[in-house]
């Protein structure tokens, strides 16, 4: 009989892990996933919004920007830092609470709306999370999401990586947020609508190489990841992730542009 799983202390090695390289290098890429959930969740002036696992703060601005009483929270107080300099930049007035998604220091109903971009579907316990959101989310109010699919290219990626450091047993693999059935599941019983929409953002690059060299310096998972294995085994892994960045690679030879899928994902609170 297997252990149950020690959620904290997979917790502390995840918070290593994000707050190593610096994920905001990365994460001011994908700005316009956050402006698009805003869109999708018809954010109004004046609203309360929650930005849960923001990292850098992404869908925050993307709420600042439509005049939203943004809270914006990560359990990685560094990549807070980021978006906090982000907000200072552009003269908004948000927030910034180092908090946990899986235990959210909210009254139930504090926010008209919640929303995460590729920040919650890596939270360990999936259930906890989701029961977080919509406790904290008011009747009617709007839970958005962007979670990558499984066969999207980060999807892949983590695959290729679980080949060479298996992932923690009892633990459901993160692109399960980006299975529109699964979703469905996590919110029954506290939704009144789910819609989902399929959508692409494209990662540009110079090149494979390039793209590898950023996210093995920048990216906590794939920093981590390399720095964990040893040679050969992390040889085998650039070969794996330039094999499938090739292979996707719409750009032709001398550059990259690999699409990679997500849902964005808009639960009407029940």
């Amino acid at each position: 009989m297997n252990a149950p799983t020690d959620f904290t202390a997979l917790k502390t090695r995840q918070q290593a892990s994000w707050a190593s390289g610096d994920y905001a290098v990365i994460g001011t890429t994908l700005q316009i996933v956050g402006e698009q959930l805003a869109e999708a969740c018809d954010l109004r002036w004046d609203e309360r919004v929650l930005d849960v696992a923001a990292g850098n703060g992404n869908a925050t601005l993307a709420a600042a920007r439509r005049g939203c009483n943004v809270t914006s929270t990560d359990y990685v107080e560094t990549l807070l830092n980021r978006g906090a300099e982000r907000a200072d930049a552009e003269r908004f007035n948000v927030k910034f609470e180092v908090a946990d998604v899986e235990a959210l220091p909210y009254k139930d109903g504090s926010f008209d709306a919640v929303v995460s971009t590729f920040g919650v579907m890596f939270a360990p316990d999936h259930q906890k999370a989701a029961q977080e959101m919509a406790r904290v989310c008011r009747p009617g109010g709007r839970i958005g999401l962007a979670n990558w699919t499984p066969g999207s290219l980060v999807g892949q990626m983590f695959k290729a990586i679980g080949r060479q450091i298996p992932p923690p047993t009892g633990v459901q693999p993160p692109a399960l947020w980006g299975t529109e059935a699964y979703v469905r599941s996590l919110f029954d019983g506290m939704a009144a609508n789910v819609m989902v929409t399929p959508r692409m953002f494209n990662f540009r690059y110079r090149s494979a190489a390039h793209f590898i060299e950023v996210f093995r310096t920048w990216y906590g998972p794939v920093h981590k990841a390399f720095g964990a294995l040893p040679a050969d085994k992390a040889a085998t892994l650039e070969l794996d992730l330039t094999a499938l960045l090739d292979g996707l690679n719409r750009a032709g030879p001398g550059s990259l542009v690999v699409p990679s899928e997500y849902l964005e994902i808009v639960v009407i609170r029940k």
